[in-house]
């Protein structure tokens, strides 16, 4: 019988989990991962966010005729930036996969805590530390491809690994960096779902015959 438990701890972590998943792919979709600001007619830096060129890891945002344009500049893998870009773009897609399987999952734990006998919290956990850490090497590998030419086009002849010359860093990078602290966040808060669902109080509440459980 399939008994519906729903304690604060548990629903943070779902909730979080799914935060966390869809704040890596919108990062991961974004041209905003370097930007660089642009110069007027008297060589003034324009800081409006709608006067700023961007360079993502597969597409951009340029000004043409007056007009800032976004578009992908890669129409394969193979035209990505830099070999660094395309190995950071794998090990992200891959902590993204994780990431979004245990996000679909976590919505089933409200109905189903275990399967042959194994908590699906500490599975979850343990599968968003490691995409955590896939994560965390995408991010590792991304400024080392600072250096490619495209960068060094767009940002300037003086931008190398880990030094992005003329430009700076987007808010999709640190979008990717919070996300990726939030996977290590919600890791920890799988344990504690765990505790939460299998605790006395719900033991009572199922020995009761109840089908709905909420502990809040």
């Amino acid at each position: 019988m399939c008994h519906v438990i729903v304690t604060c701890r548990s629903m943070l972590w779902t909730l979080l989990s799914i935060v966390v998943a869809f704040a890596e792919l919108v990062a991961f979709m974004s041209p905003d991962w370097l930007v660089k600001p642009l110069l007027t007619d008297n060589d003034v830096t324009q800081t409006k966010a709608n006067d700023r060129e961007s360079l993502g890891l597969y597409s951009r945002c340029k000004r043409i005729g007056g007009e800032i344009s976004c578009g992908n500049y890669a129409g394969t893998f193979g035209e990505v930036g830099s070999k660094f870009w395309q190995a950071a773009m794998l090990f992200l897609a891959a902590g993204m996969l994780v990431l979004g399987c245990v996000a679909c999952i976590s919505v089933f734990t409200l109905c189903f805590q275990s399967i042959k006998k194994k908590s699906i919290f500490n599975i979850c956990g343990l599968l968003q530390a490691i995409g955590g850490l896939l994560l965390i090497v995408g991010l590792m590998l991304y400024p080392t491809g600072w250096g490619s030419e495209k960068v060094t086009t767009f940002c300037g002849s003086e931008a190398s690994a880990f030094r992005p010359a003329g430009c700076s860093l987007g808010w999709a990078f640190y979008t990717a960096i919070g996300g990726t602290l939030g996977t290590f966040l919600c890791s920890v808060l799988s344990a504690q779902a765990e505790i939460a669902t299998s605790s006395d109080k719900v033991q009572e509440e199922i020995e009761e015959g109840k089908s709905l459980i909420c502990l809040l």
